[in-house]
């Protein structure tokens, strides 16, 4: 390196900011490229890499022969839909409502197979048992006497067929690494389509063969059992094979390898906590919303494209069958072209990925709008097998990038997500859309009508694009950071007991934090101080639980616990006291100290000794024991929260705005009961407007302006910053201090 006069550059220290964040980049770089992002891409042969990781293609192609079985039952209903319809004698809304139903079903069902998943690696199972629940449905479909039988067994059907949605995609991830990924899944993706061409197929050669539409399902529930009987072998390899574990070796690589010991806090994600995690991703956000759209597009246009053939074209069922199975033979080929290249993109850049996926959409709805007003049969078919193709291409890209910036016991929630977002809201309410369309205006304006949402899905996704590097790179910071405390850990470097780090959060589209790094040691006591405004009761309320932020980790002892919820923050020990707010003013004292006694648990005892160490230490409380708290004045019903706290004994107390508005008598009182919680072993952060009183218990200090971190060091070095103390509310105090 060399400097502006063309002289050598001073080398920098070894511990100097500039090295660790060199180290920090290539560390970066370096985790980007163990999972698959090393801006050039995999180009051996699918065979001959499979042979390279020693890998087995059952896997593959027993989720691929599940998945065509699962469609079976959809494509004969969307070919026999006039058939079935006057068979059973319920009208083209209804039928669209069975299907929009079955669709909801999918999408609900995916949610609670998604948690049972998320503890312990049973996806394989999940997904055998559930192939044989669908055959059976399949099965039962040919004894449907009417409209609600048939809405039982499409419901029941869409329930077991949700593991498809939550397990297939994420267990697919486990079983193969990075480099082949994206042409694994466009393999998996493209049996959906090939589903398309032989459920169809099969169909029309059925009805062929004079077979009633009860008889094919019945034919075809058999082979789904077949299917099913075939994939009994399959297993499931544990969480983060591939990507979780080859980050972690990347950090061992630049440390001394050690084994640290586990963690005492559970932070294991609960069903919730997990979905918080999803939505936590602005690009998987944004992909959800596109994906809504992009069901009020597909969902009512399968379901409509058989009563329009119908009366455009006059196909009767085998000729329907034949157009169907036809319809997806561009869309294989296309998917293996995009599955190949797909590995380049998303290694020179993901956003590259999701661009496609936009702009495939986006021409896919323009020529399905077009092959609406071709008068032939053969120029509809050939211009709508183009937007087909284009329009399915799109959906394993963006499952390609939304599973790839998730962990993975997550990621079978953002499938489930996904599922409802698609077949769930998106496909009932365009069904709804369109049935109300069809009734007034025929089933080809309906249809024409679904450009409108169709446009809208390519332009979200094409916009997610522009997020998810960033969410890729926090993404991979979190393992990066996760290993390095377990190796800090090992090594017996004591942590924190309180570790922010670079914490950014929003309300809505307004960010009031700025890489926030804030730590608390164990049994600490520290001030956190600014202006009004400046994030300190936001950076409170992220840490208590109340707010999620949007980039950052929140720690205790070294386990993460930003995505826990509130309620298990306080079973780990951390308590916030809002200013004025710390009380529920329709409780009298008494009850007050019960209702936080409940996370004592059953103990009657320790509750009624909890209680008396409180009275102990604010007489005033013991006086007005059986008083309302709305009744007492503002210090008194601060006295009650810091005795709850008190009672409750927690390792990290949160205050802000202790001192707002009382008498300095009052004020001096409750400093004191902040002391004794201290000196009982609790961590304290305490947030205040009076430099006086912050700085006249703490020694350490902290000073926010703007939502940034300004200053972090010992509270007298901060009363000698004339610089920070100058904002109005402080120029005063610090004059005093000077004094």
């Amino acid at each position: 390196m060399t400097n502006r006069r063309g002289g050598a550059k001073p080398k920098p220290k070894p511990d100097s900011v500039e090295v660790i964040e060199i180290r920090r980049d290539e560390l970066r770089r370096a985790a980007r490229a163990a999972v698959g992002v090393d801006g050039v891409g995999n180009k051996v042969p699918l065979r001959r890499a499979f042979r390279e990781h020693g890998l087995s293609v059952y896997p593959l192609l027993a989720l691929c022969g599940l998945v065509i079985v699962d469609q079976f039952q959809l494509s004969a209903f969307g070919v026999l839909s006039p058939e079935v319809s006057t068979g059973l004698g319920i009208s083209v809304g209804s039928y669209t409502l069975v299907y929009a139903l079955r669709m909801l079903a999918l999408s609900v069902a995916a949610l609670p197979m998604a948690a049972l998943v998320q503890r312990r690696p049973c996806r394989a199972s999940v997904a055998i048992v559930t192939a044989f629940a669908w055959s059976a449905m399949t099965v039962f479909t040919g004894f449907s006497g009417g409209l609600l039988a048939l809405i039982a067994v499409f419901v029941a059907d869409g329930a077991s067929s949700g593991s498809v949605q939550a397990t297939h995609g994420p267990l697919l991830f486990d079983v193969y690494p990075p480099d082949l990924r994206s042409r694994v899944y466009a393999i998996f993706t493209s049996s959906t389509y090939v589903a398309l061409v032989l459920g169809p197929a099969l169909v029309a050669l059925l009805t062929y063969w004079d077979l009633t539409w009860r008889g094919v399902f019945l034919v075809l529930g058999v082979l789904c059992l077949i299917v099913a009987t075939a994939a009994v072998r399959l297993r499931d390899p544990g969480f983060g094979r591939w990507d979780i574990a080859r980050v972690r070796e990347v950090v061992k690589g630049q440390q001394p390898a050690a084994e640290a010991e586990a963690p005492t806090l559970d932070n294991s994600l609960r069903f919730f906590e997990a979905a918080r995690r999803v939505f936590a991703v602005g690009t998987i956000r944004r992909l959800l919303v596109g994906q809504a759209f992009f069901g009020m597009f597909l969902a009512p246009l399968i379901s409509f494209l058989s009563f329009f053939l119908q009366d455009q074209f006059d196909l009767g069922p085998t000729a329907r069958g034949i157009f169907s199975a036809v319809l997806p033979i561009p869309a294989i080929g296309l998917m293996w072209l995009v599955g190949t290249r797909g590995e380049r993109w998303y290694a020179q850049s993901p956003s590259r990925v999701l661009r496609y996926a936009g702009l495939a959409l986006g021409a896919s709805v323009v020529l399905l709008a077009i092959s609406i007003a071709l008068p032939t049969l053969i120029a509809f078919s050939v211009v709508f097998m183009l937007a087909y193709a284009g329009m399915t291409t799109a959906l394993p890209l963006m499952g390609l990038s939304t599973l790839g910036l998730l962990p993975p016991q997550v990621r079978a929630h953002a499938s489930a997500l996904g599922g409802i977002a698609t077949y769930g809201a998106g496909a009932l309410i365009g069904s709804l859309f369109l049935d109300s369309i069809d009734t007034r205006y025929g089933v080809t304006a309906a249809i024409v009508a679904l450009t409108v949402p169709g446009l809208i899905s390519a332009g979200v996704v094409w916009s997610a694009s522009r997020l998810v590097d960033a969410d890729l790179d926090r993404f991979i910071d979190g393992i990066v950071e996760e290993q390095e405390v377990r190796e800090l850990q090992a090594s017996g470097t004591k942590m924190p007991m309180l570790a922010c780090r670079h914490i950014d959060f929003s309300y809505g589209q307004l960010q009031v934090l700025f890489d926030v790094s804030f730590s608390v040691a164990d049994g600490e006591m520290v001030a956190l101080l600014g202006t009004n405004g400046a994030g300190k009761s936001t950076l409170l309320r992220v840490i208590s639980g109340l707010g999620l932020p949007t980039s950052g980790s929140v720690r205790l002892d070294g386990a993460d616990i930003t995505y826990l919820e509130p309620h298990r923050r306080v079973d780990a020990g951390i308590m916030q006291i809002a200013g004025g707010k710390g009380t529920f003013g329709k409780l009298t004292v008494v009850d007050n100290l019960r209702a936080f006694g409940y996370r004592l648990g059953s103990n009657r005892r320790a509750v009624e000794a909890g209680m008396d160490t409180v009275f102990d230490a604010f007489p005033r409380l013991a006086e007005r024991r059986d008083q309302l708290a709305a009744t007492m004045s503002g210090g008194e019903n601060q006295m009650l929260a810091l005795g709850c706290a008190f009672m409750l004994k927690p390792r990290l107390l949160l205050i802000d705005e202790l001192s707002l508005g009382l008498a300095p008598r009052v004020v001096g009182e409750l400093l004191e009961m902040v002391r004794r919680i201290n000196a009982g072993g609790a961590s304290v952060v305490l947030v205040e407007q009076s430099v006086n009183i912050a700085l006249s218990l703490v020694d350490h200090a902290y000073f926010m302006e703007k939502g940034e971190v300004r200053f972090d060091g010992k509270a007298g070095v901060l009363v000698e910053r004339g610089d920070l103390l100058r904002s109005v509310f402080l120029e005063g105090a610090a004059k005093g201090i000077a004094v």
